[in-house]
């Protein structure tokens, strides 16, 4: 049997920017991205701690030392600028090597969104 299991998390970052005319998805700084272990294209679920809105969507790799977290396209409408969101990653695996798994959990600075 495989499960899906959190691969990823960004832990509470500020949400810099809002665009509804983008195509879709989620703009994060590089640098967050590599911290988390997460790619270009990778689905992830947001989870909008001001709102309690949850969605799905996919990674867009913004400028490095940015600080940048923008949701685009229709996702802009479920945030605003300066809401606490928490961005997650799941991985499917077996389930035995589920249960030895680490994810990878990054606690960014949620004034700036940098790593401290």
């Amino acid at each position: 049997m495989q499960i899906q299991v959190v691969k990823s998390k960004i832990h509470r970052v500020k949400v810099t920017g809002a665009d509804l005319n983008y195509i879709g998805s989620i703009t994060i700084d590089e640098d967050l991205m590599n911290a988390a272990n997460i790619i270009q294209g990778e689905k992830v679920q947001i989870v909008n701690i001001n709102n309690g809105e949850r969605l799905e969507t996919y990674v867009i790799q913004g400028p490095r030392k940015s600080g940048e977290i923008t949701l685009n396209g229709p996702a802009a409408r479920k945030v605003a600028k300066g809401d606490i969101i928490i961005i997650i990653s799941y991985g499917i695996m077996d389930f035995e090597k589920a249960k030895l798994f680490k994810p990878t959990l990054i606690f960014p600075n949620e004034n700036d969104n940098t790593l401290t």
